[in-house]
C-alpha cells in the first residue's frame, strides 16, 4: 500500500474538503483526488461520499482514518528505528572475553558503551582464548577481547593489540627466587612448570617454550591445566613454579609471590572481530575501545 496515498486520504478525512486538504498538502486538488480513487480502488470499496456541497466518511472511511494514523505513526518509528541500527544506536552485540586480563576494564567501558547507546543490548560470554576465536569465527560472537591465535581458519578475522603483558614467575613465598628482583628464565631449569594447556591459548604458550629455549633448556612441564585459575592452585599446593601474565598476579593467593622474567617476554592482549561485518554496532564497540586505548583508560587505576 502506498503510503502517500494513506496521507492524501487521511487529510482530505480529516477537513472533510478537497481544496483544503490540498492546500494543506501543498498538491493540486485533481492529483489528491485521483490518489483517493487508487486508494479505493486498490482497497475494492468507497472510502468517502462525495456531492458537489460535502464530503463525507463511510463505514470503511472512518475505520481506514483510525487506522491511518497507527500505520503512519508506526512508519515514522520503523523508519526512525532503522537510522539508529544503521548509525549504531541500537542492535545487539555479543561480545566474548577471557576474564583476568580484561576485569580492569571491561565493566567500565561497557558501561560507558551502555550510557551512549542505551538501546544497544550488550550479551557477555566468558570464554578461554581460543574458544573466543572460534566463536567470533563462526559468528557466535561479533567481537573478542582474547589471546593471539594461530590458523587459517582465523586469516578473514582483524585484530588490534590493546596491550602487551610481561610474563612473571609465580611461587610460594618460602621458595629460593623470592628473595630475587627478577628470575631469569634459565633459572626454572631444574623446576616443574605449570602453565596453561595450548590448546587453550596457543599464542601463550608458545611464547614461553620458545623462552626455555632460547634460554638453553627444555622445560619439565608438570601441569598444563585449561585454566589460569588452575595454575594457580597448582602452585599454591605445592606443584612447582607458575609461569603467567602479570595481570593474573591479583588472582593469585596471599600466600605465593610473584617476579618478573628475565629477559622480559610478553604475551599480547588483542580485540578480534570478523573483516567482513559492518555492523554499526560492532565499529561504535571498536572505536570506543580505541578511544579509551588512546588516551589510557583501558589499565587506569580505578582504586
Amino acid at each position: 500500500m502506498d503510503f502517500r496515498k494513506l496521507q492524501y486520504f487521511q487529510a482530505v478525512a480529516e477537513e472533510l474538503n478537497f481544496s483544503k486538504a490540498a492546500r494543506r498538502l501543498h498538491v493540486a486538488q485533481p492529483a489528491l483526488s485521483r490518489a483517493v480513487q487508487e486508494l479505493e480502488e486498490f482497497l475494492g470499496t468507497r472510502l468517502l461520499e462525495r456531492t458537489r456541497r460535502s464530503v463525507s466518511l463511510t463505514p470503511s472511511g472512518a475505520a481506514l482514518l483510525h487506522e491511518c494514523g497507527i500505520l503512519v505513526e508506526r512508519r515514522d518509528e520503523v523508519i526512525r528505528r532503522i537510522r539508529r541500527i544503521a548509525s549504531g544506536e541500537e542492535g545487539e552485540l555479543r561480545l566474548g572475553y577471557i576474564g583476568p586480563p580484561t576485569q580492569n576494564f571491561l565493566g567500565p567501558i561497557v558501561g560507558e558503551f551502555r550510557r551512549r547507546f542505551p538501546r544497544v543490548s550488550v550479551i557477555l560470554e566468558e570464554r578461554t582464548p581460543e574458544r573466543v576465536w572460534e566463536m567470533v569465527a563462526n559468528g557466535r560472537l561479533a567481537i573478542g577481547l582474547t589471546r593471539p591465535a594461530l590458523g587459517a581458519s582465523y586469516a578473514r578475522l582483524e585484530t588490534t593489540l590493546l596491550r602487551k603483558e610481561s610474563f612473571c614467575a609465580v611461587f610460594p613465598q618460602e621458595h629460593e627466587f623470592a628473595r630475587l628482583r627478577r628470575v631469569p628464565w634459565a633459572r626454572l631449569k631444574d623446576s616443574p612448570l605449570i602453565i596453561l594447556a595450548r590448546r587453550e591459548s596457543v599464542g601463550q604458550h608458545e611464547e614461553i617454550l620458545a623462552a626455555c629455549r632460547e634460554a638453553q633448556f627444555l622445560p619439565r612441564l608438570a601441569h598444563t591445566p585449561s585454566l589460569i585459575s588452575t595454575v594457580l592452585t597448582y602452585v599454591e599446593a605445592g606443584a612447582g613454579v607458575g609461569i603467567i601474565p602479570e595481570t593474573i598476579i591479583s588472582l593469585a593467593a596471599s600466600s605465593l609471590t610473584a617476579r618478573p622474567l628475565a629477559p622480559a617476554r610478553s604475551v599480547d592482549l588483542v580485540m578480534v572481530w570478523p573483516a567482513d561485518n559492518p555492523s554499526p554496532v560492532l565499529k561504535a564497540f571498536r572505536l570506543l575501545v580505541q578511544e579509551w586505548r588512546e588516551n589510557g583508560l583501558l589499565w587506569k587505576s580505578r582504586g
